[in-house]
C-alpha cells in the first residue's frame, strides 16, 4: 500500500512529532510512506515555546518533506495538488487543534479529486481543551472530507459520534512510547539530573492551565509524607508566575524540584528512570502521551479522572485514580502510594499494558479502515 502522512513530524519537536516517526516506523516494515510536515506549523506571535524544532542530534530522525505552511492558502492548494497526482491509496493526517482545519481541510478536499485516495484522520482531540469560538465550525470544515477516523479514546469517541453520528472510525488507544531509550537506575538517573531526593514525583511535559499544576503543587503541600519530592520537567506554555507564585506562598522551595526548559529527547528516560511514580493532574483530557511514556518505563501513574486517562490506568491496578481540581484527594493518593509501597506491584502490572498498546496492534486496526 502507498501511504502519506500529513502532520506535525521531524525535525518539528514534540509528542505528536515523536508519535509520527513511530507510525512511520511501523507502517515503513509492509509499506511505501511519505511524510510531509510543515515549514511553518504556526506564526511566532501564536507559538509559545522558544523553538519549534528539535536542537539536538537525534536518532529519531525520519524523512520528510517540509512543505506545508499552516497560514497560506496558496500553499494549500499547491500541496494538495502534489499529493493529489502522487496517488496514494491512504492519506493520514494527525489532528489535535482547529487553528489546522482550513489547511488540512482545503489539501484533503484537493486530494480526494483523484477518486483514489482515502483520508484518515488520528484524533487526538476534537473539541480542545482551551475553546475558542468557531472551532466547531473549523473542525467539520476539515471532517466532512475525511472517510475515516482513529479516536484514541472513549471521550474523543463521544465528541466524534456528537458531530457525525454515522462516522467510520476505530477506538485505538494511544500506543507506548518507545522511543526515549531504556530504563536506567534510580541512583545513575538522580546523579545525571544532579536530584539527591529519595521519593520523586513526576510532572513531565508542556505546563498548560488545563494540565493541573495549581493542583499538583496544592496537593503537595497537604502530604503527610513530607519527604516527596515533586519534579516538574517540562517547558511553561502558560503564565510562569502563576505557579511560582504558589510555591511561594506555599513554602514549597524545598519541596518543588523545577526542570523548565524543554526536555531533550535524550533526557526523558532520566526524568522518568528517577521517580517513583508519574502524576497527571488534569483538568481536562481526552488521553495522553505522558500516560504511554510512563507506561514503556514501568512507572505508576496517579492521574485524575478526565477523558480516556482511567481507561488506560485502572485504579489501584497500575496506578491510582483521583477526582480533579481536588487537591486534598490528590495527597490522599500520593501517601498511599508511599505508605502502601504500591511501586512494585503497580509497576509489575505495567508490563501487561505495555504489550497491549503496541504500535503493531494499532497499525493494525488504521489499516483495517483504509482497507474498508
Amino acid at each position: 500500500m502507498k501511504i502519506a502522512i500529513l502532520s506535525t513530524a521531524y525535525p518539528l519537536r514534540g509528542g505528536i512529532a515523536h508519535f509520527i516517526g513511530l507510525l512511520y516506523h511501523q507502517l515503513k516494515k509492509n509499506h511505501t510512506v511519505k511524510v510531509y510536515t510543515f515549514k511553518r506549523q504556526y506564526p511566532a506571535i501564536l507559538f509559545p515555546g522558544k523553538s519549534q524544532l528539535e536542537n539536538e542530534e537525534t536518532n529519531e530522525a525520519i524523512p520528510t518533506e517540509l512543505v506545508v505552511d499552516s497560514i497560506n492558502p496558496f500553499n494549500w492548494i499547491k500541496i494538495g495538488k502534489k499529493i493529489s497526482e502522487e496517488l496514494y491509496d491512504g492519506l493520514i493526517f494527525k489532528y489535535w487543534m482547529p487553528f489546522f482545519a482550513p489547511c488540512f481541510g482545503t489539501i484533503s478536499k484537493i486530494v480526494k479529486k483523484n477518486h483514489k485516495t482515502k483520508i484518515l484522520v488520528v484524533c487526538d482531540n476534537i473539541i480542545p481543551h482551551e475553546r475558542k469560538p468557531f472551532d466547531t465550525l473549523l473542525t467539520r470544515y476539515f471532517f466532512d472530507s475525511a472517510d475515516y477516523f482513529v479516536v484514541l479514546s472513549e471521550s474523543v469517541k463521544k465528541d466524534l459520534l456528537s458531530l457525525y453520528p454515522k462516522a467510520k472510525y476505530n477506538l485505538l488507544p494511544h500506543p507506548v512510547y518507545t522511543n526515549f531509550g531504556d530504563l536506567v537506575e534510580k541512583a545513575e538517573a538522580k546523579s545525571h539530573l544532579n536530584i539527591i531526593a529519595e521519593k520523586i514525583i513526576l510532572f513531565f511535559g508542556f505546563i498548560r492551565d488545563y494540565k493541573g499544576l495549581d493542583t499538583l503543587v496544592l496537593a503537595i503541600s497537604k502530604l503527610k509524607n513530607k519527604n516527596v519530592k515533586l519534579l516538574v520537567a517540562g517547558e511553561f506554555y502558560s503564565n510562569k508566575e502563576k505557579y511560582l507564585k504558589i510555591i511561594q506562598d506555599n513554602n514549597l522551595n524545598d519541596s518543588v524540584i523545577l526542570k523548565t526548559d524543554f526536555i531533550p529527547t535524550k533526557d526523558v528516560k532520566y526524568y522518568f528512570s528517577a521517580c517513583d511514580a508519574v502524576i497527571l493532574p488534569y483538568k481536562s483530557a481526552t488521553q495522553s502521551g505522558i500516560v504511554q511514556i510512563a507506561v514503556n518505563f514501568r512507572k505508576p501513574v496517579i492521574a485524575t479522572n478526565v477523558g480516556g486517562l482511567g481507561e488506560v490506568i485502572i485504579n489501584n491496578d497500575a496506578g491510582f485514580i483521583v477526582e480533579k481540581d481536588n487537591p486534598q484527594s490528590l495527597a490522599n493518593a500520593i501517601d498511599k502510594f508511599y505508605s502502601e509501597n504500591k511501586e512494585i506491584e503497580f509497576s509489575k502490572n505495567l508490563f501487561f499494558l505495555a504489550e497491549k498498546y503496541s504500535w503493531q496492534n494499532f497499525t493494525n486496526g488504521l489499516l483495517d479502515l483504509i482497507n474498508l
